[in-house]
């Protein structure tokens, strides 16, 4: 499958998708159609067990949306971007599979809510992340006012998007945004570590807990719990847990067939 505004390599078990329109790789319908594209075949492709997104050149992973794009549009055009980049970034975050964010500069706006939609968030020391969109008239319209909520709390998110100020890599680190800040030299290294040792974990586990946390947190406790016995359950049956718990009790290292 051929993409225009994004790469995707496949090596190892592990998918790397980089943002390229760049120097600062801005989100316009066409990335975000191509993303859902690129999403569905890895969805489809046994031999990618690990995920990486990234942006082209050293400046930005996405340094928001395309204002030149989105200038002109009426109510109704509007509703159609968003509900775009919805679709690719519920994609994303849906993912059967691990999906790791390398922050390589600027995450601004939509580059912030592409990051939300990632399981991991691994930032360069020269990463910023922000919600700008208050200075723009305008309020984050693919997930920011849902995921970063979630994720770092109603207090802290409100003070990042009534705000609109950009914080740094290592700010974003003490707010619980982002995982980890490495040097950026480093950065590429380090997502494909992790991604390396996600790749060697069980993939029927991982789709479970991956499902059990991502639906759970919107369900009261009660039917959260349920939700994860059945996930627990379902991997009960694989042939892995059979694999995982026999080599525990043999003491010797599992070999999972993804089964």
């Amino acid at each position: 499958m051929s993409y225009e505004v994004i790469q995707l390599t496949k090596e190892n078990g592990v998918a790397t998708i980089t943002l390229n329109r760049p120097p600062m790789n801005p989100l316009n319908s066409q990335v975000f159609r191509e993303l859902a594209r690129a999403i569905d075949e890895l969805d489809a492709d046994s031999s990618v067990k690990a995920v990486i997104i990234t942006g082209s050149g050293e400046k930005a992973l996405a340094a928001g949306a395309d204002i030149t794009e989105m200038v002109n549009l009426s109510p109704v055009e509007a509703y159609a971007f968003c509900q775009i980049s919805r679709t690719a970034f519920e994609k994303i975050e849906n993912l059967r599979k691990p999906v790791i964010a390398a922050v390589n500069g600027l995450a601004l706006g939509g580059g912030t809510e592409l990051t939300l939609a990632c399981d991991f968030r691994i930032a360069a020391d020269t990463a910023k992340f922000g919600q700008p969109e208050i200075n723009l008239g305008i309020i984050p319209g693919a997930g920011g006012t849902q995921r970063l909520a979630r994720l770092i709390g109603t207090s802290k998110a409100k003070e990042l998007i009534f705000l609109g100020d950009i914080i740094d890599a290592a700010t974003a680190e003490k707010l619980g945004l982002v995982n980890k800040v490495v040097p950026a030299a480093l950065l590429m290294e380090e997502a494909r570590k992790l991604a390396q040792k996600l790749a060697s974990k069980p993939a029927i586990a991982m789709k479970m807990a991956k499902e059990a946390i991502n639906t759970g947190i919107n369900l009261d406790i009660s039917s959260a719990l349920t939700l994860e016995i059945q996930n627990f359950v379902t991997a009960f049956a694989s042939e892995d847990r059979k694999e995982g718990m026999g080599a525990f009790m043999e003491k010797r290292k599992p070999n999972f067939t993804d089964k």
